[in-house]
């Protein structure tokens, strides 16, 4: 049953990340063609928004090494609808390999503390903002849409607590920079409701418009979807979330999965907010790859309308 509830959005944008967040944090590396096949199967349940892949350098995530050859294929995704297909960039060679590809949307990922900073980018918080400065100018002269990533913003593994104020300079620096939206990470899970309507009403009091920013929640301690419900009710309207719960985050070992698209759609759906996305396709397609990786989904809702769905096998 859909009951709509007062101060929510009539409808959410889901950035789908699974077929990049969720695969570089697999295991084995998925062939592909399955990865360009999950991605027109996402596509096909109504997904507009798709991350692709990420431009890193191979040594650093193997399992997104063939950027190259999946970018080209996926062509025909386009047919589908006006699907966006953003992918990572690390620094200014990673945009050029996509720039040469065709990719109109980027991302970079920065970091809201300097322990992760140093363990994932190499450099301090300042130096990887500097990092990407030519590499956010560049991408405006060219007309392409930048996303800014920025991890840690509720928690960190090593430093514990991160202040609000430390995550809306770096989150400042990185829209001042010319990025057109911010996603903001609870890259180990630790955020709760109140915690997130605080850090959004300190960003606005920066400066930082509700409508640029977009929410990237790990379901580590269950709370993803509380914490969505508390961003839409502060005006949010960009979701991230991954198809069947892959994902989480190879730098920083307690983070568990993303929160799973299907649990976010389930919700959304039954307060009426719409989305465009057909829950029982885009279940079927996390069905499918879980077959794929050789494990079942995470997310309770492809496990529940899965198992409602399969032949019953009475005596």
């Amino acid at each position: 049953m859909n009951v709509p509830a007062q101060g929510l959005p009539d409808r959410v944008r889901i950035h789908e990340v699974g077929a990049r967040d969720g695969l570089q944090n697999e295991k084995a590396v998925v062939p592909t063609e399955v990865k360009a096949e999950f991605i027109r199967r996402l596509a096909v349940a109504g997904l507009s928004t798709i991350e692709a892949t990420s431009f890193v350098h191979p040594k650093w995530v193997p399992q997104l090494a063939d950027a190259e050859q999946l970018f080209p294929l996926l062509g025909d995704v386009a047919d589908v609808g006006d699907v966006a297909l953003p992918v990572l960039v690390p620094n200014e060679r990673g945009l050029d390999r996509a720039l040469a590809l065709g990719a109109r949307r980027i991302a970079v990922f920065g970091s809201a503390t300097e322990t992760f900073a140093a363990r994932n980018l190499n450099r301090t918080v300042d130096e990887s903002l500097a990092m990407f400065e030519p590499v956010v100018a560049r991408a405006k002269a060219e007309k392409v849409h930048v996303r800014g990533y920025l991890s840690m913003c509720f928690g960190d593994p090593w430093e514990g607590a991160v202040p609000l104020a430390q995550v809306v300079r770096v989150a400042r620096a990185l829209m001042d920079l010319g990025c057109d939206e911010l996603s903001l990470g609870d890259t180990i899970g630790v955020a709760t409701p109140g915690h997130v309507t605080a850090l959004l009403s300190a960003l606005n009091g920066a400066g930082v418009p509700t409508d640029t920013i977009g929410v990237h929640f790990h379901d580590t301690y269950g709370q993803a979807l509380s914490n969505t419900l508390a961003a839409l009710q502060q005006g949010v309207t960009t979701v991230d979330a991954s198809a069947g719960g892959l994902g989480g985050c190879p730098y920083a070992k307690s983070a568990t999965g993303n929160l799973a698209t299907e649990d976010l759609v389930w919700m959304l759906d039954g307060l009426g907010i719409e989305t465009g996305v057909d829950l029982g396709a885009l279940t079927a397609t996390s069905v499918w790859m879980a077959e794929q990786l050789g494990r079942p989904s995470p997310s309770r809702t492809v496990k529940a309308l899965s198992a409602s769905q399969a032949p019953s096998h009475k005596e």
